[in-house]
């Protein structure tokens, strides 16, 4: 204490060293229990009644979150999903949607609220894969690629960030592709479509970071899904590891980037090893 019965300089810092250290283990204690523990949290996967979509709605399931299956066309395939996580105990709906269309999109959300509550978890995953020379692409096939795969993920994304941003809290992963780095196989509209869902990570992971939203992308190559063994330009020689990837490793890779809270703006590569960074 000094003569007027102030702390010392010395004494201040002392205090302010032991503040910190109080504050950054009462952080890490909030983090690692945040990180450990979905339970409570409601995930939105769009376009997952199967393959990587499919792999990522269970795989959040079984890490403790309540998930809404999204689906186009298949019904009984989401339902089939639906099931599944269901025997981890937690709840789970399917719900018809073209998140391709703002009143569709709309519905959606408005049902995931009212059936499991705010949407903290957001997997960007439905999307088309239309493969095609670059001579035989229409206007229309444009159109539609761009439309299932980015304007989707826009759509999606802007409807649920209000509620995100308002409880200080979120988790955005966009499905990507190997396509946006190398071109691919499919054709210039889709490599186009999954570069735009890059640059719309950015954009959204920049502004959002202080909010405790984070925005990441995965972009997998030649993973064994039905959209890719349909695609005669898929090869196995074409991944330096001799194999096509399984939904299971994208889903853990969707699962860690949902758990940690430091990661943001961000694009994890799972494609064995085609495109290296």
């Amino acid at each position: 204490m000094d003569g007027r019965g102030w702390p010392s300089p010395r004494g201040w810092r002392h205090r302010s060293r032991f503040l910190c250290r109080l504050a950054t283990r009462d952080l890490r204690v909030c983090i690692l229990r945040r990180v450990d523990d979905l339970k409570g949290k409601v995930a939105l996967v769009t376009g997952s009644s199967r393959g990587i979509g499919r792999a990522i709605a269970i795989a959040l399931g079984e890490a403790g979150a309540d998930v809404v299956v999204n689906f186009l066309r298949r019904a009984a395939e989401a339902q089939a999903v639906e099931s599944e996580i269901r025997q981890f105990d937690r709840r789970c709906f399917n719900i018809q949607a073209n998140v391709s269309s703002a009143s569709d999109v709309e519905r959606l959300v408005r049902e995931c609220e009212e059936r499991l509550g705010a949407i903290d978890i957001l997997v960007n995953n439905a999307g088309i894969s239309r493969p095609q020379k670059m001579e035989e692409i229409s206007e229309r096939d444009w159109d539609d690629v761009v439309a299932h795969n980015l304007k989707s993920c826009f759509l999606v994304t802007q409807a649920v960030l209000p509620g995100m941003r308002a409880r200080h809290w979120g988790r955005v992963v966009n499905l990507s592709s190997v396509a946006a780095q190398v071109g691919g196989v499919v054709g210039p509209h889709y490599a186009a479509s999954k570069a735009g869902m890059l640059g719309l990570t950015h954009y959204y992971a920049a502004r959002l970071a202080k909010e405790g939203v984070t925005v990441n992308a995965i972009a997998p190559a030649l993973i064994e899904t039905e959209m890719v063994l349909s695609n005669p330009n898929a090869r196995r020689e074409n991944i330096p590891v001799c194999r096509f990837g399984l939904p299971e490793e994208v889903a853990q890779v969707a699962v860690m980037l949902v758990r940690n809270g430091y990661m943001t703006g961000q694009t994890v590569n799972v494609n064995g090893g085609w495109f290296m960074s």
